[in-house]
């Protein structure tokens, strides 16, 4: 750099005037900016100190060359996972180690490399039937059965057509990608192995109507435990039933059978609403009967011994005195057998030959008035 660009100071931008060094005091312009072509050969002269040879011009160029292609070499270590992914660490091609979402480094290619997967992606298996955008046909239907795949023995020895998904997501990326060799096709056999062996313990009916949610539960343990026992490094986390019917071939008849069991069901529970109504008025009944029946022996006998409590009393009375018991009784009965009825009295034996009249009714009226 030429003196003149440098100033009179020997700096790029010159000295301040009145040679105030660059501190700012007295001049006001500020701080002296510091010196490029020292700072420069500094720096030369540290690169120098790790190149071989010392002196040659070329032999710095190339150790220069080789430091920065050393320090790109490393930095290229540097990755990063985000936060759907999983990091799988391979040296030399073999799996040592699994790193979480962030920033993370290996050692640089070829000593190690780096897989990340998506670990929340949920991936879907369908088995015993295919849409057209997996069979590449189309069926009008939208789907394509498996009857391969789909018919199953029930345990009470029915075939039953069971259409069903299952969704699943990674858990261990590393046991994933090295520990089984087709992961989608390890599911669906896991799968198809869980779904039979439960059907083969159910009969048709619940299978058909409201037993589902159990099957699949049951289903879903399994096939977890199979992929466990693997080592897959994957997790289930639902199996859903499509469809569930009897075979084609026999689907009407079998609706024929459904149907006439569903009239059996209802004529049954009527006859059960029937019975609950009549039974209870009946038992209702049978105890007004048997308590109105207890009333009337209570009634008798409290009645029966009464009149044996009366006719002792009177017993006891005529025992004593036979006489005035017996007019007492006399008129008493009397009394009870004319209460009804009109009485006029005549005296028969009254002098002078004037029949005495005594109208009691007409007495009796004349009271009343």
């Amino acid at each position: 750099m030429s003196d003149d660009f440098r100033g009179r100071g020997g700096s790029p931008w010159g000295s301040p005037p009145g040679g105030g060094g660059g501190n700012g005091n007295g001049s006001g312009r500020g701080p002296t900016p510091p010196d490029i072509d020292a700072i420069i050969r500094e720096f030369q002269d540290k690169i120098k100190r790790f190149l071989p040879g010392g002196k040659s011009s070329s032999s710095r160029s190339a150790g220069l060359i080789l430091l920065i292609l050393l320090f790109i070499w490393l930095a290229s270590g540097l990755y990063r996972v985000l936060p759907d992914e999983q990091g799988v660490v391979l040296r030399f091609g073999k799996f040592t180690k699994t790193t979480q979402p962030g920033l993370n480094y290996h050692i640089p290619f070829p000593v190690e490399t780096v897989q990340t997967p998506k670990v929340t992606k949920v991936n879907r298996m369908d088995i015993g039937f295919r849409s057209e955008r997996d069979s590449g046909f189309s069926t009008g239907g939208g789907v394509a059965d498996v009857p391969q795949e789909s018919l199953m023995l029930t345990g009470d020895e029915n075939i039953v057509n069971i259409d069903f998904s299952v969704f699943w997501v990674i858990k261990d990326a590393g046991n994933f990608l090295f520990k089984i060799q087709d992961p989608e096709g390890t599911v669906k056999a896991a799968a198809e192995t869980a779904m039979r062996e439960v059907i083969a313990k159910s009969d048709i009916q619940p299978i058909l109507t409201e037993g589902r949610s159990k099957i699949e539960v049951e289903t879903q343990e399994i096939i977890q435990s199979i992929l466990d026992d693997y080592e897959s490094g994957i997790q289930i986390t639902q199996v859903q039933t499509q469809k569930a019917d009897p075979p084609d071939q026999v689907i009407d008849a079998f609706r024929d059978v459904q149907a006439a069991r569903a009239d059996m069901e209802r004529s049954k529970n009527e006859a059960e609403a029937y019975a609950n109504d009549v039974i209870p008025r009946a038992r209702g009944e049978a105890q007004k009967i048997l308590q109105a029946a207890e009333a009337y022996k209570k009634e008798v006998v409290a009645k029966a011994e009464g009149e044996a409590s009366r006719f002792l009393a009177i017993y006891n009375e005529y025992a004593k005195a036979k006489q005035v018991t017996q007019e007492r009784m006399f008129l008493e009965t009397m009394e009870t057998v004319l209460a009804d009825i009109n009485k006029i009295i005549i005296d028969k034996e009254s002098g002078s030959g004037v029949v005495p009249y005594l109208p009691l009714p007409e007495l009796k009226k004349k009271e009343n008035n």
